[in-house]
């Protein structure tokens, strides 16, 4: 069974649901993809009064992403695997100009570089490079295994100690074979001297970061470098499972002979699923607060 915005009640019996149950949700601002399966687990432990329900998502999304993250229940974790397998599509805000250890906002910037010969025509000539196969180095502060540590964990001890992360990543990370399928340039905002991004127009593709409820956690960190005016792009990309949106925008930067990091992220798409028919948390709450069949 695949929830919906305006489905009717569950049953009370997990069992009625032989296939397990797929959840589409848009995942909140500042939420962990983990903070995520807790509050659905617990709700859906409450309603079917089992303890041992199995719980699980198809694909992680960043904490300062939103968008579709696909929850599964029951028997339905069987498919995650499969899931997380098919096609994304995101769409990505990307200042240039400067970068951060991260890659997108989580934290302080770093580096600034040259941004004045960046503009829309040489941003859209540059996508046509990055479609097709392609090898990807992963981002230092990715949930990544690296000898069985998360790579995280490696950055942040690097980063405390002053060290190249970039290096760093080339040295302890595999690169992944990845497929980035199309490239749009949906809207870009020149470099500003007397406003920052934040006063700019919303214009097509705009992502508005979803306000942040007290479940956010607590842990993620987010700077605010709009006042700064940097030039900015509003790019949607269809691509495969394992391609990090943080490392293209750290790629495009480079390939405009500039820097850039990533301010914005909306899974807009996983496989057939998306983000205008995803449920919030709070709807997905309610239905598991319902009665239900068999109360």
């Amino acid at each position: 069974m695949i929830l919906k915005p305006g489905c009717p009640a569950l049953s009370r019996n997990i069992e009625d649901y032989p296939e397990g149950i797929i959840i589409p949700i848009d995942k909140p601002y500042r939420w962990t993809s983990a903070d995520v399966i807790r509050k659905v687990k617990f709700a859906a432990i409450r309603h079917f009064g089992k303890k041992n329900l199995k719980v699980g998502h198809a694909g992680t999304l960043d904490p300062l992403a939103t968008g579709v993250l696909l929850v599964c229940i029951g028997k339905a974790t069987k498919l995650a695997e499969e899931l997380q397998s098919h096609d994304k599509e995101y769409i990505a805000g990307i200042t240039f100009g400067a970068t951060t250890p991260s890659y997108d906002l989580e934290k302080e910037i770093d580096r600034f570089f040259p941004y004045e010969h960046i503009t829309a025509e040489s941003v859209s000539e540059a996508l046509p490079a990055f479609i097709g196969e392609q090898d990807q180095i992963a981002p230092l502060f990715s949930a990544k295994s690296v000898d069985g540590v998360r790579a995280y964990e490696l950055a942040r001890k690097l980063h405390k100690e002053g060290k190249t992360l970039d290096e760093a990543a080339q040295e302890l990370i595999r690169t992944a074979r990845i497929n980035i399928t199309g490239l749009e340039l949906l809207k870009f905002d020149e470099a500003s001297d007397d406003c920052g991004l934040r006063n700019r127009d919303k214009g097509a593709g705009e992502v508005v970061p979803q306000s942040t409820s007290s479940d956010a956690s607590s842990r993620i960190n987010v700077t605010d470098n709009s006042a700064l005016g940097l030039p900015r792009a509003i790019i949607r990309m269809a691509c495969s499972k394992g391609t990090y949106v943080r490392a293209f925008a750290r790629d495009l930067g480079e390939a405009l002979g500039s820097g850039a990091h990533l301010d914005s992220l909306q899974r807009s798409r996983s496989g057939i699923f998306k983000v205008e028919d995803a449920m919030s948390i709070e709807d997905v709450i309610m239905i598991f607060h319902h009665p239900g069949r068999g109360a």
